[in-house]
């Protein structure tokens, strides 16, 4: 009986010692929504960006995506995300996906400009750049490393 008693205790300490690191993981990893104002911006490609994905400047979360779409006229995908209150973004702020890491997850890159106008809720952020995969860049080393320099024609 004295042996059903310990394991009971055992099991006990080791599902709160779970719980504890559950609920630790889960504010560490800032995985809720930001609330705020509404912006959205048209990309060529997002390479796997989600809905709940980080908006960031400057390496900060200051957002969340919080929708992806296509625009039906242009076939660009669309995403929209919110930024919280205290962010105000310049109109020629520059939207762009990047990664974490080789495996890492996708965010949203802001690059704030300079203009003294901000964005208003609901408002299209018009510069961006769109998500090279690693795919696409060692495809363009390879290119640039095995074409042919182009030959001077004044020149012999």
């Amino acid at each position: 009986m004295g042996r059903n008693i310990i394991e009971t205790v055992m099991g006990a300490v080791v599902l709160a010692v779970a719980a504890v690191f559950v609920f630790f993981a889960y504010n560490m990893a800032e995985a809720e929504t930001v609330k705020g104002y509404e912006v959205k911006a048209a990309f060529y490609k997002v390479g796997g960006l989600k809905k709940g994905s980080d908006v960031r400047v400057s390496g900060i979360k200051v957002g969340t995506v919080i929708d992806l779409g296509i625009d039906a006229e242009t076939y660009d995908a669309v995403v929209s995300m919110s930024v919280a209150d205290g962010i105000k973004l310049p109109v020629d702020t520059v939207a762009g996906i990047a990664s974490e890491g080789v495996l890492g997850g996708k965010y949203v890159r802001l690059e704030p400009g300079t203009e003294k106008t901000y964005l208003e809720p609901g408002e299209a952020i018009a510069k961006t750049k769109d998500f090279r995969s690693l795919e696409d860049q060692v495809g363009e080393i390879i290119f640039l490393a095995t074409s042919k320099p182009e030959s001077n024609a004044g020149e012999e």
